[in-house]
């Protein structure tokens, strides 16, 4: 996941729900307690795990493939499983399968806090997705069944405005202690956050469920999603080091592509499938997901690039990388109320144009610095663009989806969404991975050259290209010869990290040509 991805529910899933009993007045601030507690503490590790990866990257001797597997491995599980988990809740109970994933999300924490080498540590990644995709969907759902309507509003309001808080808050206090204790607490940091929550879950929070429900869930299909955007991602990422030529590779990507075909004849068949084709039979629905798609992909590929940017390239701590990008949230929370006005009284389409054109902007403000430079003429006018930009296009996107499609549709319609904008986050880190390579290793080549710096230092360099800008300089050379190659370093990743924003500014640009093609340009009716 990103830094800046959506909120994990929507309103709609809450008022969705069936089979809801209101808690009592005495258990309501502990229900909102838990469900405050539990989503911060993913939203927490969504934020920092970006921050946290060019120590992680320099204490485990990782790749950029390695790193970008740390994101990745969390966010595949996330994605593939979202929409299974919230209809596990409905069927098992929403309580016992939100504590399920608490308690998951918690001791894979711990593993990644106490891992010894990468591989743990994106194992234990993979175990937190799980587990996130269990508590994710659980968090609003439990809101909506222990509220009465009158109350409901009020809640998810207050849910809201402190899960924006602590994604405000998240990077900083990681950063913090990235800086001034370890990477590790940046994970250890949910343990005792996780604990809170499982004993509020079992001693306030009612046990709730749709009674409704009957079939059987959906695993197959999300077995298949896990199986088929593994085996995407895995031949994407892997390619830039092996080529596409690699068997492994190959195979990767043929079986991907083989569990995706699956997939969509599963879904076709399943009597409650986790992807009901025929809501994208709706213009809009099929739209506003297609605008999803392309946005939430330029923001996850880009962004996943800032933080190494500004830490290994530019000197920032963690926790001023963690406070740079402050601004895009505060946009965000300041605006969203105006924001979801647009629609009624623009109707979709112009915020859908307006927005993610905006916010191609900000991508391309982006790739105008190089090396160095005051925050706040570099970094700051590209954040508050893009953030705006954002801020324009979110609250409509979601409620275009919504409009788009019945009430008793909502909840499914409101988390194939979400899963859209992950999955979109999901491929695009990858995707954005391949052209940073591509762009970095002949540039760093180049310059190296050009520099005169020795051939054997060179070759010692460019042993490590995966590595981009966390490449170690040989301790052995000249201060003039070290100075010349973390140079030439620093300015091959940010040519690399111009393409990268670059084509984040392409994709929100088409997102915007996509909006304006395929959305019909209608009006709420006034109620």
């Amino acid at each position: 996941m990103t830094a800046f991805s959506r909120l994990p529910c929507d309103e709609a899933i809450a008022r969705s729900v069936q089979g809801a009993a209101p808690c009592s007045p005495a258990a309501a601030p502990w229900v909102l307690a838990a469900t405050i507690l539990a989503t911060s503490m993913a939203f927490i590790d969504g934020t920092v795990v970006n921050i946290a990866l060019p120590a992680l990257q320099s204490s485990l001797g990782a790749t950029v493939s390695d790193a970008q597997w740390v994101v990745e491995s969390f966010a595949l599980f996330l994605a593939a499983l979202l929409l299974v988990g919230g209809a596990a809740g409905d069927r098992f109970g929403r309580r016992r399968v939100f504590a399920l994933g608490v308690i998951l999300f918690t001791a894979a924490s711990a593993w990644c806090g106490l891992a010894t080498d990468i591989t743990q540590l994106i194992i234990a990644r993979a175990i937190q997705g799980v587990g996130g995709a269990l508590l994710v969907p659980g968090s609003l759902a439990i809101i909506s069944a222990s509220f009465s309507e009158h109350d409901r509003g009020k809640a998810i309001g207050t849910w809201s405005g402190y899960s924006a808080i602590t994604a405000a808050l998240g990077p900083v206090l990681g950063g913090f202690l990235i800086d001034h204790l370890s990477w590790r607490y940046a994970f250890l940091l949910n343990i005792p956050i996780g604990v809170a929550v499982v004993a509020l879950t079992y001693w306030h929070v009612p046990e709730s469920r749709n009674e409704s429900a009957t079939g059987t869930l959906d695993w197959k299909g999300g077995a298949l999603a896990t199986i088929a955007l593994g085996g995407i991602v895995y031949a994407l990422i892997e390619s830039a080091n092996r080529g596409w030529t690699d068997r492994t590779v190959m195979a990767a990507l043929v079986l991907g592509t083989a569990a995706l075909a699956a997939f969509v004849v599963v879904e076709r068949r399943h009597p409650a499938p986790m992807l009901p084709f025929e809501l994208f039979k709706s213009r809009n629905f099929a739209g506003a997901n297609a605008v999803s798609l392309l946005l939430y992909a330029a923001l996850g590929g880009s962004l996943f690039f800032v933080p190494l940017n500004l830490i290994q390239v530019q000197g920032y701590s963690a926790a001023a990388s963690g406070a740079a990008l402050l601004p895009f949230i505060l946009c965000m929370f300041l605006l969203s109320r105006w924001a979801g006005g647009l629609v009624a009284r623009y109707g979709p389409k112009r915020p859908l144009v307006i927005g993610p054109t905006i916010a191609g902007l900000g991508f391309a403000l982006f790739a105008v610095p190089g090396i160095g430079g005051s925050y706040w003429l570099t970094v700051l006018p590209a954040v508050l663009v893009l953030g705006f930009g954002m801020t324009v296009s979110v609250a409509p996107l979601t409620t275009t989806v919504m409009n788009a499609v019945g009430t008793s549709e909502a909840g499914v319609a409101s988390g194939i969404n979400n899963a859209v904008s992950r999955v979109a986050a999901l491929l695009a880190v990858a995707v954005f991975g391949i052209v940073m390579t591509q762009v970095f290793a002949p540039a760093l080549d180049r310059s190296l050259v050009a520099a005169h710096v020795p051939s054997a230092t060179i070759q010692a360099v460019e042993a490590q290209r995966n590595k981009l800008a966390a490449i170690e300089v040989p301790s052995a050379v000249d201060a003039q010869t070290k100075r010349a190659v973390k140079l030439a370093i620093g300015e091959s990743f940010v040519l690399g990290y111009r393409w990268v924003m670059l084509l984040g500014a392409l994709m929100a640009f088409a997102s915007a040509g996509v909006a304006f093609a395929m959305i019909e340009d209608r009006k709420p009716a006034p109620t």
